[in-house]
């Protein structure tokens, strides 16, 4: 498709969902975004993405979720995600809704494939814009389960690389240790292919993936929670699909450090957010929800100490995954406890997620399955620092797998 027609069917389909799903806060005006996208040079070409209201923006106001900003201010420079977009081509279309700083607080924006259940958060408006339709990519961020959880919810591929591979300068810091920025699209080939071009890394491949024979790590139990029986069944379908295709399944039990990981997570992102917030804590606090303000005054007791002993865990739990990993590629869970919540008042659990985040491993959704009440259950597959392109692969091949083997409701 020419690269004007997708952009006037991009825009087209931004006006006809936006009024039912609520994924945007700011939009660019439909003659900027043609100029731009017909001036374009780079990979991408000229291709609309939306990115989540966390990133500063040159041309768009930026809120960061909260109504301490809302007031159409622009940032003075892009973050440096969006100026990687830019240099390969891209057009940001909008700016997609943010739950409050990236924390709990839920949106407004509504489930499009799973009509009155959340769609996740804190990266809601990216999920649900391009589960609906109105854009083939979106960006969001996780810090606990932000990007693989809302993927799960509204039945799409959600990308967490390793920490680093994808610039966080110009995103409002949560945590500084933990914020990575994520991607979201349709399926695994376009997730790639939009990772490779704002990384540099040779992350995408030309047809089908390149390897045959995956080894994948199935965990018999969890440290922080036993997963829903919808999660359990989705986990059990996907690895029958994949081993019907030829990989080696293996039941694997997780290294002892991985219990000791949710309550290093904690004490990291609480420390380090007090810190982040502390400005908007004292200038107007009656501004922030009263979710965000009471989570602040509890970590404001964690010490120094915990702290410094929470980032020595997590280093060396870091230089010890790779080899726990062995002999397995990947591993295989489940990306969220269950299928997306019931109403918006909560953006769901992030108890699969937390872990990984804090290792700084690389994390997919890979959807095409569903739960007892036909919402969409994503499984993810995880694996060592630095082999995102392993990850692309081995996700493409399960996404195959479950195509064949296990068809959609």
């Amino acid at each position: 498709m020419q690269t004007d027609a997708l952009m006037r069917r991009t825009l087209a389909a931004i006006d006809a969902g936006e009024p039912t799903i609520g994924a945007f806060v700011q939009r660019l005006d439909a003659l900027a975004a043609l100029q731009q996208a017909a001036h374009a040079r780079g990979p991408l070409q000229g291709l609309p993405i939306g990115v989540k209201d966390i990133f500063d923006t040159r041309e768009l106001p930026t809120a960061y979720g909260s109504p301490l900003y809302d007031d159409g201010q622009c940032a003075r420079g892009d973050a440096a995600i969006v100026g990687a977009i830019r240099a390969a081509g891209g057009v940001i279309v909008g700016k997609t809704t943010t739950t409050e700083f990236a924390y709990l607080q839920p949106t407004a924006t509504r489930n499009p494939v799973a009509p009155g259940r959340t769609p996740g958060g804190s990266s809601a408006g990216s999920a649900a814009a391009v589960a609906a339709g109105m854009v083939p990519w979106a960006i969001g961020t996780q810090t606990g389960g932000s990007t693989i959880r809302p993927a799960s919810f509204c039945g799409i591929v959600g990308f967490k690389p390793s920490f680093e591979l994808l610039p966080t300068a110009g995103l409002k810091c949560f945590s500084w240790s933990l914020d990575t920025v994520g991607l979201f699209a349709r399926d695994v080939a376009d997730v790639a292919w939009l990772a490779q071009a704002l990384s540099g890394h040779a992350l995408a491949w030309p047809a089908a993936p390149q390897r045959s024979a995956w080894t994948v790590g199935v965990p018999r139990a969890y440290p922080w929670s036993a997963p829903s029986e919808n999660a359990q069944r989705a986990v059990d379908r996907a690895a029958r699909a994949w081993q019907e295709a030829g990989a080696t399944i293996l039941a694997v039990d997780l290294p002892p450090f991985v219990a000791e990981l949710d309550a290093a997570h904690a004490a990291i992102q609480g420390w380090e957010a007090t810190r982040t917030l502390a400005a908007e804590a004292a200038r107007v606090p009656d501004l922030l929800s009263p979710l965000l303000r009471a989570y602040l005054d509890g970590a404001r007791a964690i010490e120094d100490a915990s702290y410094e002993r929470a980032q020595h865990r997590a280093t060396d739990a870091r230089q010890r995954f790779a080899d726990a990993l062995l002999p397995c590629d990947v591993l295989l869970t489940p990306s969220a406890p269950d299928e997306a919540p019931l109403g918006l008042l909560s953006t769901g659990a992030s108890d699969f997620n937390r872990a990984w985040t804090l290792l700084g491993v690389p994390c997919v959704n890979v959807p095409g399955l569903y739960g007892s009440d036909r919402a969409p259950m994503g499984v993810q597959l995880i694996a060592a620092a630095g082999a995102d392109a392993t990850l692309m692969q081995a996700a493409g091949a399960l996404e195959v797998a479950l195509n064949v083997h296990s068809p959609r409701p």
